[in-house]
């Protein structure tokens, strides 16, 4: 309520043209905040007014901020220099993102009108492989050799330090790059100026390598509780940092990208609002049109018991109830074992266990739901006792495979390759759709001997 109230009276101070006012409520405003309260604005053109009154040091730190789309729109509108001031004020990290949503003659002139060592250090980063770890980094960082003192590393720091990530962690390296250590910033401070890095250096360092993938960086970031951890490559060479802050969106992105495979929709890098209907007819038919012929299995095993179901009628109203059962129970056990391989707690080696669980917790639900189906078919829906007999029974086998089936198609597609949220819930429901059938009509000719 009271961030409203401030951006209203930021809207009412731009209507009203007191640019001088406005740029000094935006100084003492947080960077996210000023640009959340940008992508409120409804006209582009009072946008580009905003950020052109910010100072240009806060400039790139509320850029970084910002949308995609809206990044765009500023960089275009820009001179090819006060481009080049915003790009080379960003952090690396954030500079190569830009780049790789930016069309390619805008990236030709951003480069060309870049500082040296900013075009370096964004062509460093985009050589790397989308989603890994050299991708997400930052080449901006402290680094240390073994012989300075304590006084001297600090001195460094206050020299280097502004234009870098973070200064609570710097990097002990060789004559080479090769990561040797590591040593807080506090143990500076509370370490006496004429010790050596070397000896009050941290050596046990965990580090991640650039081609690990983004999804086991957050992992490995979760593990260990760090803030900040080294990546370096294949030769234990220093090349950059990663930052808990980029682990936050990283999170946010694989578990939008989960859903959207577990909801059988191809994932999409957009935010919903800012994605077109003809997007997200792209997105979504492929895999309806998969499910839809797929799901012509079902049909056919119905036409195929044809005969059965005209002497026995009543088995027709109990195929909705044994095929969503089937379904929400296969999709139970998928989402907890793709959550389980997601956060590393199963691996292939516990199938065996996972099975024996899965098959456990079935038999169990199964006689549950069957029960309690018992009683209201002979109660409710007066139906003899061989037909109630018929659908519980297949109730619990239609329980049974689908969670074994839930369990298990995950678990094999992580082994072969595949992302386990692919085998979620509609691709599952159809599978046991189709065994639910074919054990309903087996079952039903074996009691009611149709």
């Amino acid at each position: 309520m009271e961030e409203m109230k401030e951006f209203g009276e930021l809207l009412e101070l731009l209507e009203a043209k007191q640019y001088t006012k406005l740029r000094q409520h935006l100084s003492e405003m947080n960077d996210a905040d000023i640009a959340a309260w940008m992508e409120e604005l409804e006209e582009e053109e009072n946008m580009l007014k905003v950020f052109r009154i910010l100072p240009k040091d806060l400039a790139a730190d509320v850029f970084s901020y910002l949308d995609v789309d809206l990044q765009q729109k500023i960089i275009t509108s820009m001179s090819d220099k006060e481009a080049a001031n915003i790009i080379d004020n960003l952090m690396a990290d954030d500079a190569a993102d830009l780049m790789e949503e930016m069309p390619a003659n805008v990236v030709k002139r951003l480069l060309a009108n870049a500082s040296p060592e900013t075009r370096r250090d964004i062509n460093h980063l985009l050589r790397y492989p989308e989603d890994s770890a050299g991708s997400i980094m930052t080449v901006e960082y402290v680094d240390l050799k073994e012989n300075l003192t304590v006084a001297e590393s600090i001195e460094r720091i206050r020299k280097v330090g502004v234009d870098s990530e973070t200064i609570n962690v710097c990097y002990v390296l060789d004559a080479g790059r090769h990561l040797k250590g590591t040593v807080a910033l506090r143990y500076l401070l509370l370490s006496d100026d004429d010790e050596v890095i070397g000896d009050i250096m941290h050596e046990n360092v965990i580090a991640l390598n650039t081609m690990m993938d983004q999804e086991e960086v957050a992992r490995q970031f979760k593990k260990y509780d760090f803030t900040t951890m080294p990546v370096v490559d294949n030769e234990n060479r220093l090349v950059g940092i990663i930052t808990v802050d980029d682990i936050v969106d990283i999170m946010e992105e694989e578990a939008t990208e989960d859903m959207e495979k577990m909801a059988a929709i191809v994932p999409s890098d957009k935010p919903y609002m800012k994605t077109s209907v003809w997007e997200t007819y792209k997105k979504r038919i492929p895999w309806l049109l998969l499910l839809m012929v797929s799901a012509t299995f079902t049909g056919a095993i119905i036409k195929s018991f044809e005969d059965a179901l005209s002497v026995c009628a009543v088995l027709v109203a109990y195929i909705p109830m044994l095929m969503d059962t089937g379904g929400n129970a296969g999709g139970q056990a998928s989402v907890t074992v793709i959550r389980g391989l997601s956060l590393g707690e199963i691996e292939y080696r516990d199938v065996p266990g996972v099975m024996w669980k899965e098959l456990r917790v079935a038999i169990v639900c199964g006689l549950t739901l069957a029960s309690a189906n018992f009683v209201k078919l002979l109660l409710f829906d007066q139906v003899t006792i061989l037909v109630a007999l018929t659908v519980c029974l297949t109730l619990v086998a239609a329980v049974m495979m689908a969670m074994f089936i839930g369990c298990m198609l995950p678990v094999g597609a992580k082994r072969l390759g595949f992302d386990p949220a692919v085998m979620a819930s509609p691709f599952i429901t159809t599978i046991v759709d189709a065994l639910s059938l074919l054990v309903y009509f087996r079952v039903a000719t074996m009691i009611l001997r149709l």
